[in-house]
């Protein structure tokens, strides 16, 4: 699976994920196999790093995480002189 295009993927990446998270399975795949880890770690190197973007729904179709909106971001006072 070495330099490969999308359509290259293994089935049950290109039939279940998104073209977007292909495309982050893809480069997750080829960054591993280029240092030198082998071809089923790799995969499950590209399935992890989907996953932390993604998740799978109820019907079994990947879907984007929505984004952390309960992020909040205090300013820290300096206690100063």
């Amino acid at each position: 699976m070495s330099e490969q295009q999308l359509n290259d993927l293994p089935s049950e990446v290109k039939d279940k994920l998104p073209s977007e998270a292909q495309q982050v399975f893809q480069a997750a795949f080829k960054s591993a196999k280029e240092d030198g880890v082998n071809e089923e770690a790799a995969l499950q190197i590209g399935w992890n790093t989907v996953k932390q973007k993604y998740v799978q729904g109820e019907d079994g179709s990947w879907h984007r995480k929505p984004e952390d909106t309960n992020i909040h971001i205090k300013s820290v006072q300096s206690g100063g002189n």
